[in-house]
């Protein structure tokens, strides 16, 4: 079908012969897309009206959408592409005689936050002086990308060393759980009141009970372990609880219900302790 276009100096038409290739056609690249994916639509149109198209465009749109809430344009070849009205895409060829094809590819972005649900995208071949009828093409599906997730689970242990006093050491233990691997890891520590500090493989914090263990980074299935140790006094009798809780870490961890653990040894005496 050929439509006019109001205003214009006309050429009376002829209506298009089955024969006829149609006035346009697409190729994409592909039909299922992620947000901030490029791919490319290969257009073309024919002219099989008997008379030149004057300044001759193809143009892509949404079916009763606006394109551009999906869409970048990024670059075509073939043609002078440009946005138009700020909704739809253009491609300008100049004249096209009667009988005569253009093609033009056009390199196209998905927008980082698309709107989520999928289009039918349409085309067209028109001019100044007349226009074709628009097609429908195939629907663009959207598929969300699944942010990276690192599940860090932390276990605690604990071990007693009786000398003169008893000396606690409390094992931290990290487990990635995967999917992704995870980078910037901060578990704190602390020891219980009651006990002085002895050492760790973590940075203390000041004169604190406090430990910051960093853990720069961590494969996902794989695990590693940091310690304190502290002593008991002569006088430490009852419950001593040592903590330790993922404060930090990337890609986001999807599971908090194993980001902390704690470790309770019981002291009879300053030198008797059970873990």
């Amino acid at each position: 079908m050929i439509t006019g276009i109001a205003g214009a100096s006309l050429a009376v038409p002829v209506a298009a012969s089955a024969d006829d290739p149609p006035s346009t056609t697409v190729q994409v690249s592909q039909t299922t897309l992620s947000p901030g994916e490029t791919f490319t639509v290969t257009q073309t149109v024919t002219n099989i009206a008997d008379f030149t198209f004057e300044g001759a465009k193809a143009a892509l749109y949404a079916k009763d959408q606006t394109l551009t809430d999906w869409l970048d344009l990024v670059s075509c070849t073939g043609a002078n592409c440009f946005v138009a009205e700020g909704a739809h895409f253009r491609a300008s060829f100049g004249d096209v005689p009667a009988g005569e094809s253009r093609t033009v590819v056009w390199t196209l972005r998905v927008k980082d936050n698309p709107k989520p649900e999928p289009f039918i995208l349409r085309h067209q071949f028109l001019a100044d002086n007349y226009a074709f009828e628009i097609l429908s093409g195939p629907t663009i599906t959207i598929t969300p990308v699944t942010p990276p997730a690192a599940d860090l689970a932390v276990s605690m242990t604990a071990a007693v060393r009786s000398t003169v006093t008893a000396r606690i050491t409390y094992t931290i233990t990290v487990q990635n759980n995967g999917p992704a691997d995870a980078t910037g890891i901060r578990v704190v520590g602390a020891y219980p009141a009651g006990l002085t500090y002895a050492g760790t493989t973590c940075t203390r914090v000041g004169t604190s009970r406090s430990v910051n263990c960093d853990i720069a980074s961590l494969a996902s299935g794989a695990s590693t372990t940091r310690t304190i140790t502290a002593d008991t006094g002569l006088l430490t009798v009852g419950a001593l609880t040592g903590t330790a809780q993922r404060t930090a870490s990337s890609p986001s961890d999807p599971v908090a219900t194993n980001d902390k653990a704690s470790r309770t040894c019981t002291a009879l005496t300053g030198l008797i302790v059970r873990c």
